[in-house]
């Protein structure tokens, strides 16, 4: 049952405490319009309006007043720091007027206004008071006003844009790009194992002396055949050429050139997971600010209810209850609104962690939770699509051939390997020239070898297993992922069906939220209904908000997992 008062009877519901803050909130709040009207009139460069104002606080108001013209000649908007300048000086006229003084004052002149204004113009604290207030917010203005200037602008960033700067900038892909240059770098060494190696050898040996061997010639005269030479000098030009291995050197080539194509997919595959992430990162970022959103109007529908809840108060309609509970509905929207936008700016760092830039550099989307027109393709058409663009599967594809070749490589070695040798020797002295002399002498050869391992104790033909058996599951590992690409397309295509049906449900909600909220303040304000159902219409369209918006960031992220999953 309630109780409704009328002009002649009111129901007083407020204590004496409750009535005494009242009052002194009501001395403060005075004297803050004082402060209000003057900025008001020097922001617009006329004089301080303090006549029409019955309030005798003519220094206060001149101190404001000319605080206002001085922030809006720096060119910045006072709105927004003026807030947080009349709270400050709200809170220290408040202490002013519960000192000794001020309450002296106020007894003699019975009004809190005059008594007030008298404390401050007579007394030393007040004089103290009105002096030092306006170097204590002038400075703040201005200290505020630096702060806010050096604050950086929104950037303003599209999903495309944000992939584009990750993918330039991302560790993780220069690992992928550092592995795919040691593949190439593997290739060459396999194509340089099939061609011509040639060397150039140098060398000194000093021997001891040894007894020079001499025959008698046919002249008389002796010749030496074997001379002392400790000092030996030696050069020689070499050539290696092998001209077959039985396969082994192509095969192995070939398995290099396709390992070295499988990294260079796994390099587009790391490149495709990091737009994902990014993807997923952009639309975390986007669903937080609709949540901000969405959570700010349910801030202020709050404190337009608890507004109406006071009033009602103070004309004796409803109990103090009603406002302690307006009061907790308040503060918990502010606190989930602090948590939203705490959420906000961890997806922004985020984000920007990936696309390398500062941390604290605020994000801006270009783009919002809207839904684009569904997708007409077949599943079979989508599938077929994403085993032709999957570098997953290209990858394997090139491992499977890589390992196929790696064990024709293994069975080379069984056969004969065969190779040209050639050299050109310049030694002091030459040991194929016959007899030996102490001086330089020019030498070549030439030839042709062939090596054959006859028996290796079976190697060969347990590297060519070893081989054939990493195919066979390269080969497993394609069909197994074969499978998994149609199981994963369907269930990506299953996710944005079901979330395109929760964002429609979730937007007749909203609907109804909102008509049940419109009719119940209309009932609530003919006085037909409790407060608590209006509270709980509030719950329930915030409710219904948040509802919407997870649903659309959930549809977008399985759009964007579907697009990974096509290999797009």
């Amino acid at each position: 049952m309630m109780t409704i008062a009328t002009k002649s009877t009111k129901t007083v519901w407020a204590t004496k405490d409750t009535k005494a803050t009242e009052a002194t909130e009501a001395r403060s709040e005075s004297l803050s319009n004082v402060v209000r009207l003057a900025v008001r009139d020097g922001s617009r460069g006329t004089r301080p309006r303090t006549q029409p104002v019955a309030v005798d606080s003519e220094p206060v108001a001149f101190a404001a007043s000319s605080l206002a013209r001085s922030a809006c000649v720096a060119g910045r908007p006072v709105e927004r720091r003026f807030v947080i300048f009349v709270t400050l000086t709200r809170r220290i006229l408040f202490f002013c007027t519960n000192s000794p003084g001020a309450l002296v004052s106020l007894a003699n002149t019975g009004s809190p206004q005059r008594g007030c204004a008298l404390w401050l113009r007579r007394s030393r604290a007040g004089f103290f008071v009105v002096n030092r207030l306006g170097v204590l917010c002038g400075s703040f203005l201005f200290f505020t006003s630096i702060a806010w200037a050096q604050e950086p602008s929104p950037l303003r960033i599209s999903l495309e844009e944000a992939q584009r700067r990750a993918l330039a900038a991302s560790h993780r892909l220069a690992e992928a790009r550092a592995r795919e240059e040691a593949a190439q770098g593997t290739v060459a060494v396999r194509q340089a194992s099939d061609r011509p190696i040639v060397s150039l050898a140098a060398g000194y040996t000093r021997t001891n002396h040894v007894t020079e061997f001499i025959v008698p010639s046919p002249l008389g005269a002796p010749r030496v055949l074997y001379p002392d030479v400790p000092d030996n000098y030696r050069t020689r030009l070499d050539l290696q050429w092998p001209i077959y291995t039985g396969g082994r050197t192509d095969a192995l080539e070939r398995a290099a050139r396709a390992e070295a194509s499988a990294v260079a997919a796994e390099v587009e595959t790391a490149a495709a997971d990091l737009r994902l992430d990014v993807a997923r990162a952009f639309w975390a970022l986007v669903t937080a600010r609709a949540s901000v959103d969405v959570l700010e109007r349910a801030v202020t529908r709050a404190e337009a209810h608890l507004a109406d809840v006071r009033e009602r108060l103070g004309a004796g309609l409803v109990p103090p209850n009603d406002v302690a509970s307006a009061e907790a509905q308040q503060s918990r929207q502010r606190m989930l609104l602090i948590e939203a936008r705490n959420q906000r700016d961890m997806s922004s760092a985020e984000l920007a962690r990936l696309i390398d830039v500062d941390l604290l550099q605020p994000l801006e989307p270009d783009t919002g939770l809207e839904l684009a027109a569904p997708s007409t393709l077949a599943l079979e058409a989508l599938v077929m699509e994403a085993r032709a663009m999957r570098n997953e599967r290209r990858a394997l594809q090139f491992r499977v051939e890589a390992a196929e070749l790696q064990r024709d490589a293994a069975r080379g070695g069984t056969r004969p390997a065969v190779s040209v040798t050639g050299g050109f020797d310049y030694a002091r002295p030459n040991p194929r020239i016959f007899p030996r002399a102490d001086r330089w002498d020019d030498s070549w050869d030439a030839g042709v070898s062939v090596a054959w391992s006859l028996w290796d104790g079976g190697r060969a033909r347990a590297e060519a297993a070893q081989a054939a058996g990493a195919a066979a599951a390269a080969g497993q590992r394609l069909e197994e992922f074969d499978s998994l690409v149609a199981l994963e397309v369907r269930q990506r295509l299953l996710e944005i069906d079901s979330g395109r049906a929760a964002v429609a449900a979730a937007a007749d909600g909203v609907r109804a939220a909102t008509e049940a909220r419109r009719v119940v303040g209309e009932r609530y304000q003919a006085g037909v209904i409790t407060q608590t159902e209006i509270l709980d219409a509030d719950v329930a369209l915030l409710q219904a908000e948040l509802d919407r918006t997870r649903a659309l960031a959930a549809v977008r992220l399985a759009e964007a997992r579907l697009a990974r999953a096509l290999g797009r």
